[in-house]
């Protein structure tokens, strides 16, 4: 089943780029002129992007803020194609994941959207559910008996057996049919139905229990097309809280990517989160260290990277899109102190190549620069 995207614009040349560069990627696109039409069709079907032509920025950002409050498409990757005048903080500031400049190219356009079918994909898969019923125990304050609804790598419904927990974070303690292993896993409210009926959305789970949840998850669906091989990136820039890694088909910003480094002397993976992202030049990562695992993991592939200067290229794949655009800190407090995490923060409507000189600029301690100019 093809990836599904909606697109609003009333500039034919746009339209007719699209048009190509998303059929030869086998994503299907449904076209928009008005901005009350895309909105109407946010709120009543799914799609896994959604991409507004921003020439009437305030259109633009109308539909861009419906994408976020249609419970159906809240988490649809946004995409604003922008003009030199809006610029790539215009864009962000609108709401978008990801910010193409116009007039669009065929080939341009298609190495951008490569990365965003890539992330597509990851959230259709994320968000599968499957209907199964099993007893989950919900821990806060008290323990609140509940059983499933339907699972998927996301998160679960559950309906509360007697009363329903009114804390928004809670501990689910549940195991998977027909295996042994009992899963600890935090969550959040993210929907209320009736009375004893939540959504909940799983929160910093380790590679462990997310493998462990996919794994199953997988055996219970249908066959599903292979997922996108990963994206080789070069490291330019490294730091104790993240990496500037350049790439011609960077992820969007808020992407939740797994690094992995294979060389002779290490093979390993790490979490993180894209923090900025520059069309057809890179991406920075920040690293996430929610968790002991994350923080050891972490720990050794920098460390490995230090001390290896021929180890410049790291395997990068998406797996999934955070549940909101922020600038907060979404590693341990340290990443506070880390001057290239707080540039990927704070510098992130910079063009690709002014970021590049603030970066150089960037004195960090320990750091390793590894010739952040090269493409």
């Amino acid at each position: 089943m093809n990836l599904k995207s909606l697109l609003l614009s009333s500039d034919d040349k746009t339209v007719r780029v699209l048009r190509r560069v998303l059929s030869d990627l086998e994503i299907d696109v449904e076209h928009s002129a008005t901005s009350d039409d895309v909105i109407r069709r946010i709120t009543r079907r799914r799609f896994e992007a959604i991409i507004v032509d921003c020439a009437d920025t305030e259109e633009a950002g109308k539909v861009l803020g419906a994408v976020k409050a249609a419970p159906v498409n809240k988490r649809a990757l946004s995409i604003a194609l922008v003009e030199s005048p809006v610029g790539l903080k215009g864009g962000f500031d609108m709401g978008a994941h990801f910010v193409l400049h116009k007039p669009l190219a065929v080939e341009r356009a298609k190495s951008s959207f490569r990365a965003v079918r890539a992330l597509m994909k990851a959230e259709r898969r994320a968000q599968m559910r499957i209907p199964v019923q099993i007893p989950v125990e919900c821990i806060g304050s008290r323990r609140y008996p509940a059983k499933t609804i339907d699972l998927c790598e996301g998160g679960m419904a559950i309906h509360f057996s007697a009363s329903r927990a009114r804390e928004s974070v809670l501990r689910f303690s549940f195991t998977l049919p027909g295996t042994e292993r009992k899963l600890e896993l935090w969550g959040e409210t993210a929907w209320e139905g009736t009375e004893d009926q939540v959504g909940v959305r799983f929160k910093n789970l380790t590679e462990e229990e997310r493998s462990t949840l996919r794994n199953w998850l997988n055996s219970q669906l249908p066959e599903l097309e292979p997922e996108s091989p990963p994206h080789i990136c070069r490291l330019t820039e490294l730091s104790a809280g993240g990496c500037y890694l350049t790439t011609n088909t960077p992820f969007p910003k808020s992407t939740r990517v797994i690094l992995s480094l294979r060389n002779g002397r290490f093979e390993g993976t790490a979490t993180g989160i894209v923090r900025i992202a520059h069309p057809e030049f890179g991406m920075g990562v920040e690293f996430l260290k929610f968790t002991p695992q994350q923080q050891g993991q972490v720990e050794s592939m920098v460390e490995a990277l230090r001390s290896s200067p021929e180890a410049t290229e790291l395997q990068v794949e998406p797996d999934g899109l955070e549940a909101a655009i922020s600038d907060t800190p979404t590693a341990s407090s340290s990443a506070a102190d880390d001057a290239l995490v707080n540039l990927f923060r704070q510098k992130s409507h910079l063009s690709a190549d002014a970021f590049v000189k603030q970066m150089h600029q960037c004195q960090q301690e320990p750091r390793r620069s590894v010739g952040a100019s090269q493409r």
